[in-house]
């Protein structure tokens, strides 16, 4: 029998090493679901409950695998649903390759059905490459620059097969004209370094300052060796961005954690009084949280250079790969002898850390969900991987998950969409079967689409040697985050119509769809139970009762937001009174030395 175009696309995705295709069935791709048949699911087909999610999967097996993620989805609604999960990829710089099918090519342009213009449609997720396949021979060069475009510009690429042509007799591009060839699958190197003289010019900046302080994200991963002896050399303090904040073990005295409104008291000190600032690998956007703009020299490092100096007023922009410029720049940096920013630093430190376990432990109704993070960073193992979802769980993942070197962590992070954690688990079980992984989800992104994703962790979990994927649900009934901004940034009461969820049993859900399940409502019960589930030789799901009344607001409040807060309660907020407690003992902690 011959090839058909679908028995190509699969073969030249195992040569370029994909394992797992996850993905959503479809007429659209009826030829290539038959052409898995034929290859004997070889790569797997993991099929996700809903396209969104096939997208996030993708994208949380990329992130955590550092390989191309590969989403499949039919044409019309299926290549739709896609996109949440590509703008996701596309905004967190992550390599995701989509194979979307197409309406015949001769129905196209006749109003057929599921026909959506899908060039359009992709034109801006997909920006770094897309392209429609139409004839066989286009095929090689069309999937091949799909996937090293994927990595060298790390961004979503589309490719596009009408589904007549998934059925037709492969052929190759022929030695002739207007036919592109392609090469052998392979992957880009990206150890660039800038000039000479721009990292020369980057040592003068830094051995200028007496208190540096660096910044952290996720274009920093891989170079964790030179920026220990970077801190070393400067004294300085270290801050992470949230998509950075597995880059670096909290255990070292000079990291302050997680920077910006979800991130620490620590982190905030440390921008607001150093008078140099390095930033690695990182794009974070909220420039309120950086130095006043005339207080620091500054030096950035990125990969990409249409990304730099775009944040904050660097004087040298270091176009490169951060591990291999770092190492150019640290012969050029100046042993630092006073080591009294450092010291400061490190006191500043520790009193954030003492004052979060203060914060986690207090009283709340139910459960605190501080301590729910809290807990887990006592326990947590250290080759875990942990998702979070976007929602006020987000806040305790940023502050009280206290990072340790080999653990992995990651969240939807410039689009914040609700609804990737439990899709990023399942991805991360795909990249690592081998290691346990832990969701921390919001009942709003549970109830969004994280509990129907349930159903696919128990289909695929015979293949993880290590079963271990706990899912924890903050159980507050209420979408929490978008609650506290309108208290704190608007001065608007909460609103129940739009806030309130409806109460329902997670773990009773979980049961029914065959996964091991264990109810809190205690904050002292909290720490056994994740006992449990770390023990456990399967998939668990926490739900966790949450008071909603714990504030999330960041250490370092403005006058502002607290003044609105006060007018949300003298509005007529309905849990006025308990917020009002709660937050008053929280800020309290913050006092205590």
């Amino acid at each position: 029998m011959a090839t058909q175009v679908a028995d190509y696309v699969l073969r030249r995705l195992r040569e370029w090493g994909v394992e797992q295709v996850f993905g959503y069935p479809g007429d659209g791709i009826n030829g290539l679901i038959a052409a898995f048949g034929r290859a004997d699911n070889s790569p797997r087909f993991v099929q996700s409950r809903h396209e969104e999610m096939s997208a996030f999967e993708a994208t949380g097996f990329a992130k955590f695998s550092g390989q191309v993620g590969v989403c499949m989805a039919t044409s019309g609604p299926g290549a739709i649903h896609l996109l949440n999960g590509l703008y996701d990829a596309k905004l967190d710089h992550v390599p995701v390759v989509a194979v979307v099918g197409q309406t015949a090519r001769s129905a196209m342009g006749g109003s057929y059905q599921q026909e959506v213009d899908l060039q359009a449609l992709f034109k801006d997720v997909a920006s770094d490459y897309l392209v429609e396949v139409n004839v066989a021979a286009q095929l090689p060069n069309a999937l091949d620059r799909a996937m090293r475009t994927a990595l060298a510009r790390r961004a979503p690429t589309a490719v596009i097969i009408p589904a007549d042509l998934q059925e037709e007799p492969y052929e190759p591009p022929a030695h002739a004209f207007k036919e592109v060839p392609s090469s052998p699958p392979d992957v880009p190197s990206t150890t660039s370094v800038p000039a000479l003289a721009d990292i020369e010019r980057a040592a003068e900046v830094i051995n200028a300052g007496s208190k540096v302080a660096i910044l952290l994200g996720q274009g920093a991963r891989g170079a964790t060796e030179e920026i220990l002896q970077v801190a070393e050399l400067t004294g300085a303090g270290i801050a992470k961005a949230l998509l950075g904040k597995d880059v670096l073990t909290d255990e070292l005295p000079f990291v302050t954690g997680a920077i910006g409104l979800l991130g620490t008291r620590a982190s905030y000190e440390l921008m607001r009084d150093c008078d140099t600032l390095l930033i690695v690998g990182s794009n974070f956007p909220y420039s309120q949280f950086l130095p006043e703009l005339d207080q620091a020299r500054a030096v950035q490092i990125d990969l990409d250079g249409a990304l730099i100096g775009m944040r904050y007023p660097t004087e040298v922009n270091l176009v490169g790969d951060a591990k291999a410029t770092l190492a150019a720049l640290i012969p050029l940096l100046e042993p630092r002898t006073d080591r009294s920013w450092r010291e400061t630093v490190e006191g500043t430190v520790r009193h954030w850390w003492e004052t979060l376990e203060r914060q986690a432990m207090l009283d709340a109704e139910p459960a605190n969900p501080m301590r729910v993070v809290w807990e887990l960073s006592q326990r947590v193992p250290d080759d875990a991987i942990v998702t979070a979802d976007s929602g006020s769980s987000t806040n305790w993942y940023a502050r009280c998950l206290r990072m340790r070197a080999g653990m992995r962590g990651s969240l939807s992070g410039t689009l914040a969409t609700m609804g990737a954690a439990v899709p990023y688990a399942i991805g991360a079980k795909f990249a690592h079967p081998d290691r346990p992984v832990v969701a921390l989800v919001g009942d709003g992104a549970m109830q969004m689409n994280g509990l129907a994703e349930l159903i696919t962790v128990h289909r695929y979990r015979h293949l993880w040697p290590d079963q271990r994927l706990i899912v924890c649900v903050f159980h507050n009934n209420d979408l929490n985050q978008v609650t506290w901004e309108l208290r704190g940034m608007g001065g608007a009461p909460k609103f129940e119509e739009s806030q309130t969820l409806p109460d329902i049993s997670y773990a009773a859900t979980a049961t029914c769809f065959g996964l091991d399940a264990i109810e809190v409502d205690d904050s002292d019960a909290i720490g056994l139970a994740w006992d449990r589930a770390l023990a456990a030789d399967r998939p668990v799901l926490l739900d966790i009762r949450c008071d909603p009344e714990v504030p999330p607001i960041p250490p370092h409040a403005t006058y502002d937001q607290i003044k609105d807060m006060g007018r949300a309660v003298l509005q007529g907020d309905p849990g006025a009174w308990h917020l009002l407690v709660q937050g008053v003992k929280t800020k309290a902690q913050e006092l205590r030395r």
